[in-house]
């Protein structure tokens, strides 16, 4: 049996959007990758525990401006634009597909270059805290599959979806109906050879306006027979909405529900402009939005009213959307999240001087506070793609996905910091550089903190 790792010092995760339970002298208890243990006695749970030899626990003393935090979920991310990351941002979604997306994708049929790019992609996402990532590939088959490899190589706990799209996209970038339906079953198969628990298949339709009613449908089949994850976008720019309701007659969540898209297992990115019915409609289904705060503004699709969503019983998980978001780190979309809950906060109260006032006046609108966005980053995160059971926070039984955090590598507080102030601080003014170290089921694969192998 693997010897118990016990992490001492402040630890802090959530069990809900409103719930954050933190631990000032905590602990966190490890065993093979498991968690075993968690919360402030660490004395009383280890003689409850005779089957632990206190002899061969293997101790992490915390400093004091440490913490232990669950690690980062990225809902949504497409893997090929890092190659891309910072371009094209003052033009709109449709144009930016077009003058810089397509393109660029179309050049993994190289695989040299797919493998230079994606070891890139889940590198910096490790580096960043990212322990889950819902990654798009592309089209091709074969570089997909080099992504899935490379997540499996470097420990990271992945969704990867083949992206399917037999229309409205430019001819050399395009597939036909069979095409796209073959390589996702091969793609599925060929993944679940690679025996990995951490790397997952999910189906992956570009969205509703790059996919025919039938190549929708046949993926829905595909999603059903195997029980598989689902990940598209839904809403995110009002030219794109225009279209798909033209083309399916329906609502935009009403097109993927015809095809049997919208599952507990499916998660949609952006939700901008959902409308009441289909919020509804999700939330009937189980659908979960991953909200892109930064892509949304970069692109200039709008602002997502996230506390709308929440409360109209939809989980919401965030995202990084790159490379229409121009970082790959999830500590920068919480920030941007708090940002756009701001903006909407003023626009909902305030009378703003050039831009005139507020059309629908909402005098007790609350903003997300910064421990809300804080559990869609994490456990929102994690529930949004149905691995909650598995990661996300602390709890007994859970795999080990976790960041140790060090709000002085940069500059050292100039005073002691409470459990609360650590998070804001990390939240406000850090980065990668204070991340230390990262797991993911136990396995160290950021940082010098010692454990067993």
């Amino acid at each position: 049996m693997a010897a118990v790792v016990v992490y001492r010092g402040t630890i802090l995760h959530t069990k809900s959007f409103d719930e954050f339970e933190s631990f000032e002298q905590g602990f966190v208890a490890v065993q093979d990758g498991k968690i075993i243990g968690v919360g402030n006695d660490y004395d009383n749970w280890l003689s409850a525990n005779e089957s632990v030899d206190p002899k061969t626990v293997k101790q992490v003393q915390l400093s004091e401006f440490e913490f232990l935090c669950p690690g980062f979920c990225d809902g949504h991310i497409h893997a090929p634009q890092y190659a891309q990351i910072g371009l094209g941002m003052s033009v709109p979604l449709l144009d930016w597909l077009n003058t810089y997306t397509f393109p660029t994708e179309a050049k993994y049929v190289d695989q040299k270059f797919a493998l230079q790019i994606y070891k890139g992609v889940v590198e910096a996402t490790l580096r960043c805290g990212t322990t889950l990532a819902s990654y798009f590939a592309t089209n091709d088959l074969a570089s997909t599959l080099i992504l899935a490899r490379e997540a499996v190589r470097q420990g990271q706990r992945a969704l990867i979806g083949k992206v399917c799209s037999n229309c409205n996209s430019p001819d050399f970038y395009v597939e036909t109906t069979e095409q796209s339906v073959e390589g996702t079953k091969n793609f599925i198969a060929e993944l679940r050879k690679l025996n990995s628990p951490l790397v997952l298949p999910t189906i992956t339709p570009r969205f509703a306006l790059s996919c025919s009613k039938e190549l929708l449908s046949k993926l829905g089949d595909i999603a059903k027979e195997h029980d598989l994850h689902i990940q598209s976008h839904i809403s995110e720019n009002l030219d794109e909405i225009k279209f798909v309701k033209e083309i399916f007659s329906t609502s935009y969540a009403g097109a993927y529900d015809e095809a049997g898209l919208l599952t507990k297992k499916t998660v949609m990115a952006h939700g901008v402009h959902l409308e009441d019915e289909e919020i509804a409609l999700l939330r009937e289904r189980g659908t979960s939005i991953i909200h892109c705060p930064a892509s949304n503004t970069n692109l200039n699709s709008g602002l997502c009213d996230v506390q709308r969503l929440i409360k109209a019983g939809v989980t919401v998980g965030l995202g990084t959307d790159v490379s229409g978001g121009n970082s790959v780190s999830i500590l920068h979309a919480l920030s941007r999240a708090l940002e756009v809950s701001k903006h909407i906060d003023v626009f909902n109260t305030q009378d703003i001087k050039g831009s005139g006032a507020a059309k629908n006046p909402q005098k007790n609108y609350k903003q997300l506070s910064y421990k809300q966005a804080f559990y869609l980053a994490t456990l929102g995160g994690a529930k949004a793609l149905t691995l909650d059971h598995i990661t996300g926070n602390f709890a007994v039984g859970k795999d080990f996905d976790a960041l140790v955090v060090d709000v002085s590598i940069l500059e050292k507080p100039h005073r002691s910091l409470t459990v609360d102030e650590l998070l804001e601080k990390f939240i406000y003014t850090g980065d990668d550089r204070n991340i230390t170290s990262v797991f993911v089921a136990g396995r160290k694969v950021k940082g010098q903190i010692c454990y067993p192998e």
